[in-house]
């Protein structure tokens, strides 16, 4: 475990047990980090988040929360929660959301939610600065096994969206929601570009205004 020790802060995957990967959670402390497992490959991000991370990641969410409020779609979104398939894998992506008849699908209590008991989240997002390409990579091959419906990865850098449908254990790039009809990608990259601007404090009212004219 001590030579695990010396090499989990360098934000790679890395060969490790399960057993490993559940007791460098426990010993290092690591409520802070984000954590990955996948077939016998661990990944710790400690990198710390800045504000143009933190703020699509919260403009990203409001714009999901927002659509299904509009359209009285039932949503309930978590942000950095561990979706765990016990002795084999786990995420904890930057957001997740159940959409439609899964939205009532975990219970409030729930700490770690066990796939083995409860479905894995129908979208999960991924706020990509530093991380981008194991996002598109190594990370959409975890989300595929994990069934997730939906995968979108957000570039920060240039403040563009790729999003995957999964189905049957693989993927591919979508150019419209398929959870999320009628809900353009590129009205959600024009509010990531709106954040960078001045007067960003207004893409909020924005957006509500422009989700109000979308067509149901």
């Amino acid at each position: 475990m001590s030579g695990l020790k010396t090499r989990l802060l360098t934000d790679e995957w890395i060969s490790a047990t399960w057993g490993e990967y559940l007791t460098a959670i426990a010993e290092l402390g690591l409520d802070k980090a984000q954590c990955y497992y996948d077939r016998g490959q661990l990944r710790i991000e400690m990198t710390p988040q800045g504000f143009d991370h933190s703020q699509d990641n919260f403009s990203i969410g409001y714009a999901v929360a927002l659509f299904c409020g509009l359209r009285g779609i039932p949503v309930a979104g978590v942000a950095n929660c561990s979706f765990r398939k016990t002795g084999d894998r786990e995420a904890q992506p930057d957001l997740a959301f159940y959409i439609g008849d899964n939205a009532e699908a975990i219970p409030a209590d729930t700490s770690v939610v066990d796939l083995d008991i409860y479905p894995p989240p129908d979208l999960a997002i991924e706020i990509a600065k530093t991380s981008l390409a194991d996002d598109i990579g190594s990370k959409r091959m975890l989300y595929e096994r994990l069934g997730v419906a939906e995968y979108w990865v957000v570039n920060v850098r240039q403040a563009k969206l790729v999003a995957f449908a999964i189905a049957n254990g693989g993927s591919r790039e979508i150019a419209v929601s398929q959870l999320l009809p009628n809900l353009p990608f590129a009205l959600l990259e024009e509010a990531l570009g709106r954040s960078r601007a001045t007067g960003r404090s207004q893409i909020y009212a924005w957006l509500i205004a422009q989700m109000q004219a979308i067509g149901n």
